[in-house]
């Protein structure tokens, strides 16, 4: 069945190898021709299967947001890991557990006690940590100019700990459109962390690494002069919420959910299927685009758009497919045990309410495959 299993059970998620291999390659492409390193970030995929595609080499370096990634991929042979969510003292034991067998874990924080606990935790055994940089008022970080920068500093460099350098996100990047949109932000996110980086160094403080990254900014940038390596990762599968702000094409999107038709309500225009939210998530990152997806865009077995056909209503495990307001014409005739695939807005939302990717095989003919999923913090 268009390179799935005859008996696939549903809802499951779906990964087309071909579609994510071209996306893979598009991004180290880019990257590569720009002079910069890439720390691929695997919190969307959670999958060692896909890690290996995705990573620059077997020992890394990677980007996590969970110490449960960190510990499935340092277990795997991933040895350069940047956990990239602001430090939280009573995890430092599990940095430490991680170092010690060997994995170059690193942290990140932005105030002066997160600073003292990594400190006060690398008396026994070093360990790194980023300054986080705010480049757009989104989320956590300090400004470039923030008083309290060379004071968290100095803290880290003159206590056990390692002063790594600084990083930055531009969550910024997915509230504009376009190439351009998405460029001037990736000039933002640059200035903000060579910005920070150069006030650490004139107050004689080391900062080897600069590391900026979100997929938008990553694909859009035209200079990265300063920076010494870039964080992505939801170009691996892409999304709606990333065609959306131009950033992919849907034809892209490598990651779907396949489900069946199990009714109808003709009078209310409905077709029911097996994949309600707790399926698809009830990530809505579309409503405020210019064309709203509701909760996914309804696909054929195959992966071929079915005109304006979307997921229009999503209770626990039903969802509602009906035509998209102002679409004209009949429901497509999908009987009563027809598979569909519906692309998801946000693949990280989707991704996680599934344990394992079955793999319509870039190869036609191959085998299909599954490849396992995990989740956990």
């Amino acid at each position: 069945m268009n390179g799935l299993s005859p008996d696939l059970q549903t809802p499951c998620l779906v990964v087309d190898e071909a579609r994510m291999a071209a996306n893979i390659t598009r991004m180290n492409t880019r990257i590569a021709g720009l002079g910069v390193g890439l720390r691929p970030h695997l919190k969307t995929a959670k999958s060692i299967d896909i890690a290996r595609r995705m990573l620059p080499d077997s020992g890394g370096p990677a980007t996590v947001s969970t110490l449960r990634e960190a510990e499935v991929f340092a277990a795997a042979g991933v040895r350069d890991i940047l956990y990239a969510v602001g430090i939280a003292p009573a995890k430092l034991h599990r940095v430490q557990s991680l170092r010690a067998a060997g994995c170059d874990l690193a942290v990140i924080l932005d105030s002066v006690e997160q600073a003292r606990a990594v400190a006060a935790a690398s008396a026994s055994a070093p360990i790194p940590a980023l300054i986080e940089i705010d480049c757009d008022g989104k989320r956590a970080g300090l400004a470039p100019d923030a008083p309290q920068l060379p004071e968290i500093g100095r803290i880290l460099h003159e206590s056990r700990a390692e002063l790594r350098g600084v990083m930055t996100h531009a969550g910024g990047s997915y509230d504009v459109s376009g190439t351009d949109a998405h460029a001037a932000f990736a000039e933002r996110e640059r200035l903000a962390v060579v910005t920070a980086a150069e006030r650490l160094r004139l107050a004689g403080l080391p900062c080897p690494v600069v590391s900026v990254g979100s997929t938008p900014t990553a694909l859009a940038a035209r200079d990265f002069a300063g920076v010494t390596e870039v964080r992505a990762g939801v170009y691996v599968f892409f999304d709606l919420v990333m065609a959306g702000i131009g950033v992919c094409a849907v034809e892209d999107i490598a990651l779907s959910v396949a489900t069946t038709v199990i009714g109808h309500r003709s009078d209310q225009g409905w077709i029911m299927v097996d994949a309600g939210w707790m399926a698809l998530s009830r990530d809505r990152g579309t409503a405020g685009h210019t064309v709203d997806q509701g909760y996914g865009l309804v696909c054929d077995a195959a992966g071929r758009v079915i005109p304006d056909l979307i997921v229009t209503g999503a209770n626990q495990e039903h969802g509602i497919l009906a035509l998209r307001a102002g679409a004209v014409g009949p429901l497509p005739d999908l009987p009563v045990g027809a598979v569909l695939r519906i692309l998801p807005n946000h693949a990280c939302a989707t991704a996680a309410q599934f344990d394992a990717f079955h793999v319509i095989p870039a190869k036609a003919g191959a085998t299909p495959v599954i490849w396992p999923r995990f989740g956990g913090w």
